[in-house]
């Protein structure tokens, strides 16, 4: 098929690249405008852009597709774009900016949207954090029929993936990025030979998964340790939970629920014992076990390997 690509992250170049090594003609790529990272902030391409540039691929990459928005010119020029490729389908993967209703009416198939969620659950922007932080112990991939709502299209393509105990955002999100392009293939062969089967969106079981926003990454001690540690998986790599101990701010990569009730502490948060295996610390009712960490600035440690360079001492109280 000739098809349009809208994406952006890593996620989203998975996809574009099996799109590639099934053989489709990928005739235009769509992704953010290049974004300032690391220390120096210079700007730097997204997965897809680059994906795209290395494979030959045109890429644009407007601030806005609305005409009547900000950015009317570069909507302008994107719709050109759009409608010189002809694409049969346009297929869309974590892209970043609404698609308005003429972007979804220019192909001759619609607009397929690879979602990390089995829809309705989790519409929106972060399905893969807040499946974790919401302990879900199943999740998987939608393809679907783009409308002008939000994720609220007819199902064309599903399937459920199990969220392992030790599964982080990061891990996972690997793991459904390869499974949605997988999907998203099977899609566009059933679309070719006409045996896509659209499945309305069931009206129970609809949840909503609100962007990530840094604020969040502190932890609260006065919460249970099966949530404290739920949203240390959910938020690594990013925003990374944290914690302060005296004003600096430690960020927390892996911790699990201690065994046990801890002895009465005179604060949440507070250091109840240095153990081998971890650092333990008091939670609502039961014990948190920090297993790895890093101090600003610092390498990412195991809880021996950080206690080496950073003693902690029991009672100290962290947040």
């Amino acid at each position: 098929m000739k098809l349009v690509f809208a994406g952006t992250p890593e996620f989203a170049a998975a996809a574009l690249a099996q799109l590639h090594a099934a053989g489709h003609d990928i005739v235009l790529a769509l992704s953010q405008p290049d974004r300032p990272a690391g220390r120096g902030m210079k700007l730097h391409p997204s997965p897809v852009k680059q994906f795209a540039l290395a494979h030959g691929m045109t890429v644009v990459q407007p601030r806005s597709l609305r005409l009547d928005g900000k950015f009317p010119e570069e909507a302008a020029a994107a719709r050109q774009a759009l409608e010189a490729a002809q694409a049969d389908a346009t297929v869309v993967a974590a892209y970043g900016l609404i698609l308005p209703q003429w972007v979804l009416d220019l192909p001759r198939l619609g607009c397929f949207n690879i979602h990390a969620s089995l829809l309705p659950r989790w519409r929106g922007a972060a399905p893969i954090h807040r499946a974790i932080e919401a302990g879900d112990t199943v999740t998987g991939v939608t393809i679907m029929q783009m409308d002008a709502g939000l994720d609220t299209g007819d199902i064309l393509l599903s399937r459920s993936l199990p969220i392992l105990p030790s599964d982080t955002t990061g891990s996972l999100h690997g793991r459904l990025a390869e499974l949605g392009g997988q999907l998203m293939v099977q899609a566009l062969a059933l679309a070719d030979a006409g045996k896509l089967q659209p499945v309305p969106q069931p009206a129970q079981g609809i949840t909503y998964a609100s962007k990530i926003d840094k604020s969040e990454a502190l932890i609260d001690w006065s919460q249970s340790a099966p949530v404290i540690t739920r949203r240390v998986r959910a938020f690594n790599p990013f925003p990374s939970a944290s914690t302060l101990l005296g004003g600096e701010v430690l960020k927390i990569w892996s911790a699990e629920a201690g065994q046990g009730v801890p002895r009465q502490p005179q604060h949440v948060g507070e250091i109840l014992a240095i153990e081998p295996d971890g650092i333990a610390v008091a939670a609502l009712d039961s014990i948190v076990l920090i297993t790895q960490l890093q101090r600003s600035g610092g390498k990412r440690l195991s809880s021996a390997e950080f206690l080496r360079g950073c003693p902690l001492q029991v009672g100290q109280v962290l947040g």
